[in-house]
């Protein structure tokens, strides 16, 4: 702290140091009132997928804080977000029902529920009832049109910003959407959605997914087949994590990626269980069955005694294989491509992808409405499937339980309430994030007092 006692911002190259930050930004009623305009009003962030809207037609919403954005096709290659808000007296135009996680559906126009005003699927509107009696005051178009927000797509994702002078997406997103695009996620369809609304800040749920250094504190049981030991790296606004082996014979490029050899002597049986468990645990996703039943027929199909290195290289072949002749065919990806994109991403700032070749698990954290102790918390997997196959799916609320979202998030979703709880108390005396393995997590909040001008991170001396 300076002699004012204001906290000063870390530089990037700092993050690597011992650093703090207050913890506001979970407690704080102001602060979360103030994310409104300083933060979700200016970033871009990612509201749907590009598959729920395939017609000219159809809309979905998506609310964050108090705002409510119509995301609506309205053409083949023409997306647009309008304000879900009447020019007239300002009731929303679409309603979400308190229980329901938005709305969709097809529509060939917008009319207003309370005095009847309509408007085409570009925002204009088309009718004003008794218009003469404004004596030529609503002649101007701009004046009664429906407000736009930017839209823009990546990935197979809409992202939205509500800032008319921001960046495009592609600078925003930078070296983390040239790292993930050949990745091919605009090819991989839902596999499964589902959401919650949480007792903790929407920081405090997504940064449970930043870091895999809680493993060996939350997720015990998957130490047997793995070590998780990590490396976290920060890419301006956004940050990557990844493996980090401390067995040099086990150092490959793809170790820091999920597609690696697991813990044990024999890497045939080691990788197969590693990949059998987190599939199993992890609501059938973070791996295939596809990549699940290729490392199962290792020990069949390679001598003992086979060095890692080729036991990865064989099982991906494998699979692949396996994948084509179902029709699921790979991006072509090289070594030093997975090595750089790890095994998974913060988008800034609401957004984490734990990226495979043919998978993702993604999850999202939203507020809710403005009390900073809840939160709208949602998680999906994403998978290539063959052309027709993939299933049919839909935004399903799910209590946080083992048997709704699997054994492992069921242990990630028991620490966020109690986190919480524990940022509120006198005897907390501020974080001690980890510089190597959190580094996604303090290069967040270095971000986010950029954007709401207050807190910030301090080095630890």
């Amino acid at each position: 702290m300076d002699s004012a006692g204001s906290i000063k911002n870390v530089s990037v190259e700092e993050l690597a140091e011992a650093v703090t930050f207050p913890v506001e930004a979970y407690v704080s009623p102001e602060y979360a009132r103030a994310e409104d305009e300083k933060l979700w009003g200016r970033v871009w962030q990612h509201a749907r997928r590009v598959e729920e809207i395939p017609n000219v037609g159809d809309f979905i919403t998506y609310n964050v804080g108090r705002e409510s954005i119509i995301i609506i096709r309205t053409a083949k290659d023409k997306i647009k977000g309008l304000y879900n808000v009447c020019s007239h007296r300002a009731r929303q135009l679409i309603d979400t029902p308190p229980d329901q996680h938005s709305a969709s559906g097809f529509r060939s126009g917008f009319t207003c529920g309370f005095h009847g005003w309509r408007y085409d699927l570009n925002g204009k509107c088309t009718f004003k009832l008794d218009e003469p009696d404004w004596k030529g005051a609503l002649d101007s178009e701009e004046r009664t049109r429906l407000t736009e927000v930017k839209v823009d797509t990546w990935g197979g994702w809409i992202y939205i910003n509500m800032d008319p002078d921001s960046v495009s997406l592609k600078d925003y997103l930078g070296d983390a959407g040239r790292i993930l695009s050949p990745f091919e996620f605009e090819k991989m369809r839902y596999k499964w959605r589902q959401w919650v609304i949480f007792d903790c800040n929407w920081k405090t749920a997504i940064e449970a997914f930043m870091e895999p250094y809680h493993v060996e504190g939350t997720h015990t049981q998957m130490l047997e087949h793995g070590q998780y030991y990590a490396y976290s790296k920060a890419y301006d606004l956004h940050g990557v994590s990844g493996f980090d082996e401390r067995d040099p014979s086990l150092k490959m490029k793809q170790s820091g990626t999920i597609t690696r050899a697991g813990k044990g002597a024999d890497p045939r049986a080691s990788t197969y269980n590693l990949q059998n468990e987190i599939y199993t645990t992890v609501n059938k996703a973070s791996t295939t069955e596809t990549l699940v039943n290729a490392a199962k027929r290792l020990i069949d199909e390679l001598p003992e005694g086979t060095p890692a290195p080729d036991v990865i290289k064989h099982w991906l072949a494998s699979a692949r294989e396996d994948d084509a002749r179902r029709g699921v065919i790979w991006p072509t990806l090289t070594p030093d491509q997975q090595a750089e994109a790890g095994l998974a991403w913060s988008v800034f700032p609401n957004m984490s992808i734990l990226q495979g070749i043919t998978f993702a698990l993604c999850y999202r954290a939203r507020p809710y409405g403005d009390d900073p102790n809840k939160c709208i918390f949602e998680s999906y997997a994403i998978e290539r499937f063959p052309e027709g196959q993939e299933p049919k799916t839909e935004w399903v609320y799910a209590e946080p339980t083992a048997d709704r979202w699997g054994l492992v998030l069921s242990q990630d979703f028991s620490n966020m309430a109690a986190v919480q709880r524990g940022m509120h108390s006198r005897g907390f005396r501020g974080t001690l994030p980890n510089p190597h393995q959190e580094r996604k997590v303090t290069n967040f909040h270095r971000n986010l007092a950029n954007f709401m001008g207050t807190g910030g991170l301090s080095l630890l001396k």
